[in-house]
């Protein structure tokens, strides 16, 4: 540890699909997350580290906040639901993100965040808007920003004044504002935030717009002592990793609600002749038919799956990794 240390605890809020991840991953400069198309990856609350001189920041990387009844109809793990307002506990700073390329879901901070942002708002926050590389007309851009922040940013109020026309027809409420699942609890409806302190434009797969954002963090950092080893990448143990790497492939490959289903047991993690890393892991699912659709053709989807999955390992570990997958049925 540094003579003068620093630390600052950051948690990533957003709805699922947002691009959490990819945003941490980016961060961290190896992949470290999980990320795949389909929601809901993250199922536990990972932790990554980026150290830099002396400061430190430790990512909180939560999962998509949802509602209890989505939590229901999809039996998805309680620690989604209770995982958010847990890193919120220890945040010095929370990072909102948006995907502005989802039209549904961008111009408005979903309730669950709001009510997190709420509860904490003591927690000083910035609004990040991701995916605007995929923005055809940047005028979206200022629109969405006045509607994300309510006008307001670090005190200020924003110039933006063609933002606002859309604004001026809230009186007559459109039909996206009469759907149910749009609306939030309370009234009058809220729809923004306006004690975010920065907001960063970027796209979290270029290496400069995250740069700027990442040493926007690392100058947030306050004095206190590391909690980690400037080598480390992550809190999660190796074993963690790897569940969360092939878990990935199997909701990249898979069709809807087959992976929730599948069970990972690792049965074999040791170091080879050659000093390579040996794991074997048995995929467990509750139907004949799963068992198929998981192998594949002439077992080729299980091969490609293991394939990529060591790959995105020998990535992470810096060293040679042999994974063997097998397919049981649930007894």
């Amino acid at each position: 540890m540094p003579e003068n240390p620093r630390v600052l605890r950051v948690v990533l809020l957003g709805a699922p699909n947002a691009g959490k991840s990819t945003l941490s991953n980016q961060l961290l400069g190896r992949k470290v997350f999980p990320v795949s198309k389909k929601v809901h990856t993250t199922r536990c609350q990972a932790l990554g580290v980026i150290t830099e001189k002396e400061a430190q920041v430790i990512l909180l990387d939560t999962p998509g906040l949802i509602s209890p009844v989505k939590q229901k109809r999809h039996h998805l793990e309680l620690s989604l639901l209770e995982d958010p307002w847990k890193s919120m506990e220890s945040a010095d700073l929370v990072v909102v993100l948006v995907d502005v390329s989802d039209k549904w879901t961008r111009s408005q901070l979903s309730p669950q965040v709001l009510q997190c942002l709420t509860q904490f708002s003591q927690v000083p926050s910035v609004l990040v808007m991701n995916k605007v590389d995929c923005l055809k007309q940047k005028a979206v851009l200022l629109e969405l920003t006045a509607a994300l922040t309510e006008g307001v940013v670090n005190g200020k109020k924003l110039k933006i004044r063609q933002a606002f026309r859309s604004q001026q027809g809230t009186h007559h409420p459109s039909p996206a504002l009469k759907d149910p699942n749009t609306q939030s609890v309370g009234s009058p409806q809220r729809i923004g935030w306006p004690h975010f302190q920065e907001i960063f434009m970027l796209s979290a797969l270029s290496q400069e717009d995250v740069k700027t954002l990442k040493q926007y963090l690392l100058a947030q950092a306050r004095p206190g002592p590391w909690e980690f080893h400037s080598e480390v990448l992550t809190s999660q143990m190796p074993e963690e990793i790897c569940a969360n790497i092939i878990r990935e492939k199997l909701l990249e490959h898979l069709p809807q609600e087959v992976p929730y289903s599948v069970q990972q047991r690792t049965v074999v993690w040791e170091e080879g002749p050659s000093g390579e890393l040996v794991i074997v892991q048995k995929l467990l699912v509750p139907k004949e038919s799963h068992v198929k659709i998981l192998i594949g053709p002439k077992g080729h989807l299980i091969s490609q799956i293991a394939e990529e999955a060591s790959q995105d390992l020998m990535d992470i570990f810096l060293c040679e990794v042999q994974l063997r997958l097998s397919v049981k049925l649930l007894d």
